[in-house]
């Protein structure tokens, strides 16, 4: 009797603990996707403010690029950084200098967002692959693997926010001498609409995309790269306990962000310009006084690239690249590093170094 009353203990409290481990299961299923979602959604906030601080920071020079990268050759008004920064100082004072940056944060927000966001979910995917493929369960996303999830979430994010680059482009050149003013984001696109239909919202995509992929994906391949190896091989004491100090962050983000500008700004250029196109005053636009002596017509993106070429010479592809430069180097930087930073405020674990 009393070895059967001990095993019916037994029993019992094996199915007490059955369903306490049970229940416990169940509650961490019910947990897991709020609990994914909050993550989600912390990821993107970090890449949104990212997006958000580095591009405001930078917004005079980002202006002045794309004055000169549309301006025409038959009436130069932006000759240098220096130059065009005093010249909208003196023409258009402080909020010339910031034209379009409320369109440009509208769109960089969500764009940075979700670049940020897809590239740790393309990383995941191609790393879980690679490790399949490898048969290496410790196998780590070699450069060349970060370089094609930095593509893929380039890709992803310039196609979800073209159209607010689009109109952005327009607001930024155009000055208080402009024959035809676009009052606003909302303004622009629904003019942009009625005039030139839906199609116009996406001219420029294809040099966008396949210029995006160099760009996003060697920012995101040197970026990540060059931490892994300042933490591997620790030159010159730079890191401290497997940590890179913020200015060791904003040194490798600032030599992504040359290398990846540098590669892939002639389509850029050319992208803007065709942005241009089907806009009936453009040309006095970007003359700023409506003196012209050529329409702005493009076929293409070859025939953009064929004109520039032929009628302003190669050097017309790198138009704006010393003020693109200055901008660029700071803003990847202050973007990669207030990302990080952000995530860590709101405790979100860094994924993008997996």
């Amino acid at each position: 009797m009393a070895s059967e009353d001990v095993k019916r203990s037994e029993s019992a409290v094996s199915t007490i603990v059955n369903l306490a481990e049970e229940a416990k299961l169940a509650s961490e299923g019910v947990k897991a996707p709020s609990h994914a979602l909050l993550s989600i959604c912390k990821s993107l906030v970090a890449g949104g403010v990212a997006g958000g601080v580095s591009r405001s920071a930078v917004a005079p020079l980002e202006r002045l690029k794309i004055l000169l990268q549309v301006q025409n050759p038959h009436s130069i008004k932006y000759n240098g950084t220096f130059q065009g920064l005093k010249y909208i100082w003196k023409t258009e004072g402080f909020r010339g200098m910031f034209k379009g940056n409320g369109t440009n944060c509208a769109r960089i927000i969500p764009n940075s967002a979700v670049k940020f966001f897809s590239y740790e979910e393309a990383s995941k995917g191609i790393l879980y692959l690679y490790r399949q493929q490898s048969g290496n369960e410790d196998a780590q996303l070699t450069p060349f693997l970060r370089l094609g999830a930095g593509a893929c979430a380039g890709i992803i994010a310039m196609s979800a926010t073209y159209p607010m680059d689009m109109v952005r482009g327009r607001l930024t050149v155009q000055t208080e001498k402009s024959p035809r003013q676009y009052r606003g984001i909302f303004h622009a696109l629904s003019t942009v609409l009625r005039e030139e239909g839906p199609r116009a919202l996406y001219k420029g995509w294809l040099p966008s995309v396949i210029g995006v992929v160099p760009y996003v994906g060697l920012n995101f391949a040197v970026y990540e790269s060059l931490k892994d190896w300042l933490i591997k091989s620790k030159p010159f004491g730079l890191v401290e306990d497997s940590e890179l100090g913020v200015t060791t962050r904003l040194a490798c983000g600032a030599a992504a962000g040359t290398v990846g500008q540098t590669v892939a700004y002639p389509l850029d250029v050319i992208r803007r310009r065709m942005q241009m196109v089907g806009w009936k005053d453009a040309a006095s636009v970007v003359t700023g006084d409506g003196k012209s002596k050529a329409a702005i017509e493009y076929t293409g993106m070859v025939d953009a690239f064929r004109k520039t070429v032929r009628y302003e010479g190669f050097r017309a592809l790198y138009k704006g690249l010393v003020p693109n430069s200055v901008k660029v180097v700071p803003s990847i930087a202050i973007a990669f590093v207030t990302y990080e930073l952000v995530k860590d405020v709101l405790g979100v674990e860094l994924r993008i170094s997996d």
